[in-house]
C-alpha cells in the first residue's frame, strides 16, 4: 500500500494553529469539543468508534466500553484525524481491524484513509519533537514501550509503531493474525535480512509461537516479558556469521491478533 505524510503534517499544522507543543493534558471532550465537534463517550456495538458528518455538525463516539483509557484515547485522535483529512467521509466506523497499524491487508481493502487516520492520531498523540526528547537515552523494553504509552496516553501498539517510524530503536516489528505472520517492519538501525516469514505460522522457537499455542493469553509478566531468544529464530544468518542474542517480546491484542517486537 502507498503511503504519504498528509496525516502527520496535518497533525503538525493543527497543533501550530491551537498553539499546543503536546495535547497530553486535555481531556478527551476537551480535546474534540475545542473544535466545535460534538462529543459522545458511550457503549458501541461492534464498533471502537464512529465518526457522523452533517451538513453543519460533526459527530465523535466512541465506545466506552473499551477496558483501556489509552485505547480509547488513540481511537478519538483517529477519528479526528478522519474530520481533518477526509471531509467528504459522512459516516463511517472504527474497529481493531482499521485502528491497527500494522494490519495492511485490511487498510489497503478500505484505501489510504486509515493509514492517513493512523499516522494524524500519531503524530497528535506522540508529536515527534516530543516523543524523542522522552525517550532520550532509554533503551528499548516493554516498560519503555508501557512508560511511553502512560506518558501520552496512547496505545500500546500505537507506541510500538512510533518506535519504529521514527527509528527510535533498532527492532524488528511483526504483526500475526490467526496464527499467521501478515506484516514485518525493521527500523533502519537494525542489520540483517529477515526470514521469509509472511503468511507463514511464526517460527516454532519463537516467543510469538508460545503465545499462540496458550490462544494468546498472557504468558510472561512483569521483566520476563521480554525473552531471550537467537537471532537466528526471526533473522537469516550470513556464511558463517555466529548466532547472537536477542530480546523478544509480544504483545497479545485483540481476538486472535498478536505483535511480536
Amino acid at each position: 500500500m502507498k503511503t504519504n505524510n498528509k496525516g502527520k503534517d496535518r497533525a503538525k499544522k493543527v497543533l501550530e494553529e491551537i498553539g499546543f507543543d503536546e495535547i497530553t493534558e486535555l481531556t478527551n471532550s476537551q480535546l474534540v469539543t475545542g473544535f466545535g465537534i460534538i462529543f459522545i463517550a458511550e457503549p458501541l456495538d461492534n464498533a471502537d468508534g464512529k465518526i457522523i458528518r452533517g451538513k453543519s455538525k460533526t459527530i465523535i463516539k466512541v465506545n466506552s466500553s473499551i477496558p483501556y483509557p489509552q485505547r480509547i484515547r488513540y481511537v478519538v485522535a483517529h477519528e479526528l484525524g478522519h474530520y481533518f483529512l477526509h471531509k467528504k467521509l459522512e459516516v463511517h466506523t472504527e474497529n481493531s481491524r482499521t485502528l491497527n497499524w500494522f494490519n495492511v491487508e485490511n487498510q489497503a481493502r478500505r484505501g489510504i484513509q486509515e493509514y492517513e487516520a493512523n499516522d494524524f492520531a500519531s503524530e497528535l498523540l506522540m508529536p515527534e519533537k516530543v516523543f524523542r526528547e522522552f525517550v532520550k537515552n532509554k533503551s528499548f523494553s516493554p516498560d519503555l514501550i508501557r512508560d511511553i504509552s502512560n506518558r501520552f496516553l496512547t496505545s500500546l501498539t500505537s507506541v510500538v509503531y512510533r518506535l519504529i517510524a521514527l527509528d527510535v530503536a533498532p527492532i524488528l516489528v511483526v504483526f500475526m493474525a490467526d496464527g499467521i505472520v501478515k506484516y514485518w517492519r525493521k527500523s533502519e538501525d537494525l542489520k540483517g535480512w529477515v526470514r521469509d516469514i509472511t503468511k507463514l505460522a511464526p517460527p516454532e522457537d519463537s516467543v510469538a509461537s508460545e503465545y499462540i499455542d496458550a490462544d494468546y493469553d498472557f504468558i510472561y509478566k512483569g521483566n520476563e516479558k521480554a525473552q531471550e531468544i537467537d537471532r537466528s529464530t526471526w533473522f537469516n544468518l550470513y556464511e558463517n556469521q555466529p548466532d547472537s542474542k536477542f530480546l523478544e517480546y509480544c504483545i497479545p491484542t485483540r481476538g486472535s491478533d498478536l505483535i511480536a517486537a
